[in-house]
């Protein structure tokens, strides 16, 4: 594996969420390292990026205080609260001045276990489900990390660099060929449907988390079909 460029991060979202799978994020926070292989994303675009407007984008609307880490440099992190309680990770990508964004859905714990345990509060000795567990799902996986909002919001992850206590790092490794895609999980109306397939997953990876529909999004899939 080696460490992630802003080159590697320039193009699209859509374009590089696929190269991110196998890949690891590298967090070293309160003195404890989790290094979390990832194996499922979902790519975002916000307003006038790329051909096609996103509905399902926090940045479908504009630059805000809350989502302006999008429309910034390639390679920081852009982490935003989810319901209210969880931080949910993103690889900011795309020209800078251009909203875009790749959440980090699912991924594997390959190193620091019991820190990602002890962040996630699950008591040990862990089961094999409960392992897999750790990261499964975007809550999770930045809960695992160590990464919170809004405190590290804007992190470096090229260059590491020490951002409110805490580091973190993009490793990639070679593009996979057993990569799956589909409509994005849990989100709204046509956004969360088979006209944005902008979910990738490592297939067969148990880490993955399950597929569910969005608010109105299955009636929307229906229209599509022209059921």
């Amino acid at each position: 594996m080696r460490r992630a460029v802003r080159e590697d991060l320039a193009g699209l979202p859509i374009e590089v969420a696929p190269l991110l799978l196998g890949g690891e994020l590298r967090t070293f926070v309160a003195g404890e390292e989790v290094r979390l292989r990832i194996t499922e994303v979902e790519a975002y675009h916000g307003s006038g990026t790329g051909a096609v407007p996103d509905p399902g984008s926090h940045a479908r609307m504009g630059r805000t205080a809350r989502n302006a880490t999008m429309w910034g440099e390639p390679g920081h992190l852009y982490v935003y609260l989810s319901h209210g309680i969880h931080s949910c990770v993103n690889v900011v990508s795309g020209p800078e001045g251009q909203a875009g964004g790749i959440l980090l859905r699912a991924g594997e714990v390959v190193h620091g276990a019991d820190a990602a345990a002890r962040r996630r509060r699950a008591e040990p000795p862990l089961s094999t489900t409960a392992r897999r567990d750790l990261a499964r799902g975007p809550g999770r996986f930045g809960q695992a990390s160590g990464l919170r909002h809004p405190l590290h919001d804007g992190i470096d992850a090229i260059t590491g660099a020490e951002w409110h206590g805490a580091t973190a790092e993009l490793w990639l490794g070679h593009p996979l060929s057993d990569i799956a895609s589909g409509p994005r999980v849990g989100v709204a109306g046509l956004a969360g449907t088979d006209a944005f397939p902008w979910r990738f997953w490592i297939a067969g990876d148990p880490s993955v988390s399950p597929f569910r529909w969005g608010r109105g999004a299955q009636a929307a899939q229906a229209e599509l079909d022209g059921v």
